[in-house]
């Protein structure tokens, strides 16, 4: 693959910054690409999107320029809906769309997930429901980080229901046929390997499960981009195959 572009791996999570050091495990042949969300990282300052349109206008303008090789999304936790928002929008949009779609740590948007509505839900409830399901970042003081991110949290919560209520309407240009990677975690009670069965019916394509350690945040790990490298690059040689004669 030395003539050849780098497979692409565009990567979306609540801070961009946890894919700060992927260049280093995912191997040869594999660009990974951090995407911020409005309000997060380098794009801090400017508005959150909390809404599916919103999101989609910030996001698409990303992967809707001239793709000559192909490219992958990789969407962790929040991340993981704003990929596949992103994967039927193209595919809406008779635009190239990902050769591989992968989801890690993330339930998928049917059923809903139990976390609680955003606009309604006090912050002692909000508190109460993410403090106990794994999402405080390693060696964080657990009430002080929380509190203290808590309008991020509304605000992404608001924003991960907008893409739920999006992801159960019809694709009008038909069913999804993207391959589909699930990543897990069997220390995340918010998104086991079990949910790797709730994920199929959100592809046509074949869909496989694979299991890292540790809990929410295994995406500071190098066990996530190590396997994500190889799987871009099997998908990269895939897709640049020729296509059967006859």
């Amino acid at each position: 693959m030395a003539d050849q572009q780098p497979v692409r791996l565009y990567c979306f999570a609540h801070s961009g910054g946890a894919f700060d050091h992927w260049a280093a495990h995912v191997g040869a042949g594999v660009e990974p690409v951090p995407v911020f969300l409005p309000g997060h990282g380098r794009l801090r300052h400017a508005p959150r999107a909390t809404t599916h349109q919103a999101l989609l206008a910030a996001v698409l303008p990303r992967l809707t320029g001239e793709q000559r090789a192909p490219y992958a999304l990789y969407g962790h936790g929040l991340g993981a809906m704003v990929a596949l928002a992103a994967t039927r929008a193209l595919h809406e949009a008779g635009l190239p769309g990902p050769a591989l779609l992968a989801v890690g740590a993330c339930p998928p948007p049917h059923p809903p997930h139990a976390l609680p509505d955003a606009r309604r839900a006090t912050d002692a409830e909000l508190l109460d429901v993410l403090g106990g399901r794994g999402a405080v970042p390693p060696h964080s003081d657990e009430g002080i980080w929380l509190r203290a991110t808590l309008p991020v949290l509304r605000a992404d919560l608001k924003l991960e229901q907008s893409l739920q209520r999006a992801a159960q309407q019809p694709l009008t240009a038909g069913p999804l046929t993207t391959p589909l990677l699930v990543v897990a975690s069997q220390g995340n009670p918010l998104a086991p390997p079990a949910i790797a069965d709730g994920w199929h019916r959100w592809t046509q394509g074949p869909t496989w499960l694979r299991t890292v350690p540790g809990r929410h945040f295994f995406v500071h790990g190098r066990e996530l981009p190590r396997l994500l490298g190889r799987a871009c690059r099997i998908t990269g040689r895939l897709a640049r195959r020729p296509a059967p004669v006859g």
